[in-house]
């Protein structure tokens, strides 16, 4: 990707999402704009939106907060990343919010810690055994019964 493909003059959008990094494929760009995960200058747009350079894009992508991005150069083609990291520039208010729910989810409890129960050690089985097989206590039992039999 030579400079002058950086300054062409028409992009489309989901083209220029595609070689600016943000999706691995021109269809999963269409698709994101489609679904309005994706705004152009606070608008929803089409695939077909050309990008300017200034345009302030907004994108949600899966599992992360929105990322809003300034077109800082145009191209169609993809290329290395270092090459297509110089096609946006991301705003200081969108890289703290990332920055923030990294934090979050790096002081996140385990999800598996936070589960009150789960499959009994060797230990727990044999207390529940041992609970089992033991004598009722204070006639709880007694009270409580079964049996279809003949009532009293």
């Amino acid at each position: 990707m030579t400079t002058s493909t950086l300054h062409d003059t028409k992009v489309r959008l989901d083209k220029w999402l595609w070689a600016a990094r943000f999706y691995k494929t021109r269809g999963l760009s269409t698709e994101a704009i489609d679904k309005g995960h994706v705004r152009l200058n606070g608008l929803p747009v089409k695939p077909s939106r050309e990008v300017k350079i200034g345009d302030t894009l907004e994108l949600r992508m899966a599992q992360q907060p929105p990322r809003t991005v300034v077109v800082r150069g145009l191209s169609g083609v993809r290329g290395p990343a270092p090459v297509a990291a110089l096609l946006y520039e991301e705003t200081a208010a969108s890289i703290n919010q990332r920055q923030a729910a990294a934090e979050q989810r790096r002081l996140a409890p385990e999800p598996a810690h936070t589960q009150p129960m789960g499959r009994p050690t060797k230990r727990d089985r044999r207390h529940l055994d041992d609970l089992r097989e033991a004598p009722p206590r204070d006639g709880w039992n007694d009270r409580w019964s079964a049996s279809l039999g003949d009532e009293d």
